[in-house]
């Protein structure tokens, strides 16, 4: 469980695409007078508690500025 402070391009590839399949919900709410977007993923089903929270990632809003450039960037989304 982290807040995003940077988004640094690796040199590396990775190896494959991870095989479990998992559900990921967000929140956005106000911290500290700061918006807050926070990623939830959740367990895999053959995990042994399959559905419960496994990894949060929060981005304020330079860093979630910078993931959509990077979206922008490499997916070519618009708007």
């Amino acid at each position: 469980m982290a807040m995003v402070k940077s988004i640094l391009a690796d040199e590396r590839d990775f190896r494959s695409v991870h095989p479990a399949i998992v559900d990921c919900r967000y929140l956005v709410s106000e911290r500290d007078g700061r918006k807050v977007l926070q990623l939830n993923t959740y367990g895999s089903a053959n995990r042994q508690i399959p559905n419960k929270l496994s990894q949060t990632i929060q981005f304020d809003e330079e860093s979630a500025r910078s993931l959509w450039r990077i979206l922008s960037t490499e997916f070519g989304f618009k708007g």
